[in-house]
């Protein structure tokens, strides 16, 4: 016969308080290591959420605009800088490439060397829509991407049902070795998770960067002889645009491993099932964080750049 509900009077009012049978008693028990995983599980889906929202932003809608504002009136600043040096280029190089005053007479060096640098002035007076230009032409390609593969968000990570009750079921002291792996798994989940969006945000600061600064190395075009470093500023802003690219193909391919959880021996014991799903599960997620922060060094590598 069940028992009895226990009577609580409290100012003249009657509660009665009825036990809880079942799966609750485990719940009790071991539910904090359950929560653990699944909180660095969120974590993870917090920060692969994030990544898809940051990799389409436009730099000028990246933290309200606030930011794209600071970079945009130090860009028009150094714009005076930048002219300055593009005469400072322009002047040597027609030193270096010319070889007397005599040579710069002639019709057809002139007219190379004013186009020239009139296409250079171009580049430092325009090269702020020039480098958004570009940004668009990359955006694009993610978004190609993305809709093609149908992936607009990232497959959710959550516990499968048969670790949880696997969880559930262990005795205490049987728990023990199982608080270590979760606890183990759940930090470097959750450092994995820190890591790679630390890595997107690291490519936003150098497009800021590229952005800021641009006018001075873009005025190295007005010269022969220093055009290289006009060609390598470019490269390089084309790089950490097409960083973005590869983020994105990243994440899709991950998520389509993510459709398909680790696999679980059911028959296993309870630390051995969660040391495998967590090992199967940070293996995964190692080569995600790998691809994101090799992703520069995998543009160059591509592209040449």
């Amino acid at each position: 016969m069940p028992d009895e509900p226990e009577a609580l009077h409290e100012g003249g009012r009657t509660f009665r308080l009825f036990p809880v049978y079942g799966r609750g008693e485990h719940v009790s028990k071991n539910s904090w290591v359950i929560d653990n995983l699944e909180n660095a599980l969120d974590t993870w889906n917090d920060k692969m959420n994030e990544i898809w929202s940051l990799v389409t932003q436009s730099p000028a809608d990246f933290k309200g605009g606030g930011v794209w504002r600071v970079i945009t009136d130090i860009h028009g600043a150094l714009q005076a800088t930048g002219l300055a040096l593009l005469v400072l280029f322009f002047v040597i190089g027609v030193v270096k490439s010319t070889g007397s005053f005599a040579e710069v007479k002639r019709p057809e060096m002139a007219v190379k060397l004013f186009i020239r640098f009139v296409l250079a002035k171009a580049v430092v007076t325009y090269g702020l829509e020039l480098m958004m230009a570009l940004f668009t032409i990359v955006q694009g390609i993610i978004s190609t991407m993305m809709g093609r593969s149908g992936f607009g968000t990232t497959e959710a990570m959550a516990l499968p049902d048969t670790v949880a009750q696997a969880i559930e079921d262990v005795g205490f002291w049987q728990s023990i070795p199982l608080w270590i792996v979760t606890i183990l798994g759940s930090l470097f989940i959750t450092v994995l998770s820190f890591v790679m969006i630390l890595s997107v945000y690291g490519r936003f600061f150098r497009i800021y960067l590229y952005t800021a600064i641009a006018p001075v190395p873009l005025s190295a075009f007005a010269g022969e002889p220093s055009q290289n470093i006009g060609k390598s500023f470019l490269k390089g802003y084309a790089a950490a645009c097409l960083e973005g690219a590869i983020i994105v193909l990243a994440c899709i391919i991950y998520s389509a491993f993510a459709t398909a959880p680790p696999a679980v021996d059911s028959s296993a014991g309870a630390v051995t099932m969660v040391w495998t799903y967590i090992g199967e599960l940070i293996f995964n997620m190692l080569v995600l964080v790998g691809t994101v922060k090799m992703a520069d060094r995998i543009v160059r590598e591509m592209m040449g750049l």
